[in-house]
């Protein structure tokens, strides 16, 4: 049966159009005619600005239950990551269903369709196995079902706490030991209907330089996506020079790493040279600006970066916010206060970072557009809030990008079917609720 919507503006990719009808079956667009001016007889209307699905590219679910605490007093990444590493001892199958159930939802209710899942915290505490090894990557899969939306589990190898170094107390939890111990693992992983597989090289910190090969073989034959953290840190980046001479990107490009399925997260700290690597390979970028700003990771170089050929992303990452819109708009003003010049991405360009070449770095290639054939996976901003009234709608993707924020989502469809409603999840109805109480089981 063929449902439609008739949106009262859609963002085209490129411009905004008034009066598009979008025919929907079996969770599939399969067609957009413009120039509805009415809504077509029997329509699900939905006014305001309409947007492809957006995707989130890079999240640690468990990382939501640190918002406010990790904003106490100083500190540096590496005092943070003391605190991280706290929830990350407490986590259960169990507890992390219910929580990434709940940020997944939150993610829903701020128009993301689509969340890369950067999953390392595979085993019991101590490094023991759970009698089911994928326990854990199953309860990440299943909080997306529940919540709504598409995951793609980038399942992460994670095997030394530095070059040369056996993982500490609190990561031997995350490590399988070896490279192909590792891949035997997540190869027990399965693609479904709203699930993808991939994988993840943690760091060059946590993957020894001669099993890197391992993971990017691992990825390569199965035709998935590989993402990496790459320079986050200055201080990794000396220690790579130290232990191998070069910088991580070096490293990786050396070891078969980079390439247009490959993106690296942050990607902060680079040389001129780095920039040529990544570029030149088609290796992606995905920028999480909220959580580079918390953290105080620096500014990434990603005009560069674009310019030499690597496509841009976005994530929320630590989900110290979870607004993707702030996420596009982050990119473009970090860049004007670093250059002290304006304008170095169109609103068109942000939004594309944010939806189809956030969903391509994920591997569903298709989606994050609103043309037949595309999965129907949209969200719909209001244009009557206090940050968004006022605006012409043919200036919708600025008003979007410049002035929205997640609270202005009221709508948010993923193959065919509203997960959120006028500002309501239909499937976790008081997400508040559920994100308190599952934040709470971790400290208790």
């Amino acid at each position: 049966m063929t449902q439609t919507y008739w949106l009262e503006h859609a963002w085209l990719d490129t411009h905004v159009e008034p009066g598009v009808a979008l025919d929907v079956r079996d969770g599939r667009i399969t067609a957009v005619r413009t120039g509805a001016e009415t809504p077509p007889p029997g329509a699900e209307i939905l006014r305001g600005l309409t947007l492809p699905g957006l995707a989130n590219a890079h999240s640690h679910a468990f990382h939501r239950a640190l918002r406010g605490t990790v904003q106490v007093g100083s500190g540096t990444f590496w005092t943070w990551r003391e605190v991280m590493y706290s929830f990350a001892d407490r986590l259960t199958p169990d507890t992390y269903r219910a929580l990434a159930r709940a940020v997944y939802a939150e993610m829903a209710l701020a128009g993301v369709t689509a969340v890369g899942e950067f999953h390392y915290v595979h085993h019991a505490p101590g490094g023991a196995p759970y009698a089911d090894p994928n326990a854990m990557g199953e309860a990440l899969i299943e909080a997306a079902r529940e919540a709504g939306i598409r995951i793609t589990l980038l399942d992460t190898a994670y095997l030394s706490s530095g070059f040369g170094q056996p993982p500490n107390a609190h990561q031997r939890r995350f490590s399988d030991g070896t490279a192909d111990a590792w891949a035997q693992r997540a190869s027990l992983l399965k693609d479904r209907e709203h699930a993808r597989i991939g994988a993840a090289v943690h760091s060059v910190r946590a993957v020894p330089a001669d099993q890197l090969s391992t993971v990017a073989r691992w990825a390569e034959e199965r035709r998935a996506p590989l993402h990496a953290h790459l320079s986050e840190q200055t201080a990794e980046n000396e220690a790579c020079r130290e232990a191998h001479g070069c910088t991580p990107t070096r490293l990786l490009a050396d070891h078969g790493v980079l390439g247009p399925r490959t993106t690296g997260v942050h990607n902060t700290h680079l040389t001129d040279e780095d920039i040529v690597l990544i570029g030149g390979s088609g290796t992606g970028t995905c920028m999480c600006p909220t959580t580079e700003r918390d953290l105080a990771d620096g500014i990434g170089p990603a005009v560069a970066l674009q310019r030499a050929g690597s496509p841009l992303s976005l994530g929320s990452d630590s989900h110290a916010v979870i607004d993707l819109l702030e996420e596009a708009r982050a990119m473009e003003l970090n860049e004007r206060l670093r250059t002290r010049t304006r304008g170095h991405w169109t609103a068109a360009a942000l939004l594309r970072a944010a939806s189809a070449d956030g969903h391509a770095a994920l591997g569903w290639d298709d989606a994050g557009i609103l043309e037949a054939g595309a999965p129907a996976d949209f969200t719909t901003i209001a244009l009557d809030t206090v940050r968004t009234a006022g605006p012409l709608p043919r200036l919708g993707a600025e008003t979007a990008v410049f002035a929205a924020t997640g609270a202005d989502v009221r709508h948010t469809v993923v193959a065919g079917r509203h997960v959120v409603r006028d500002g309501v999840h239909t499937l976790v109805p008081d997400v508040p609720t559920a994100l308190a109480d599952a934040v709470e089981a971790l400290r208790a």
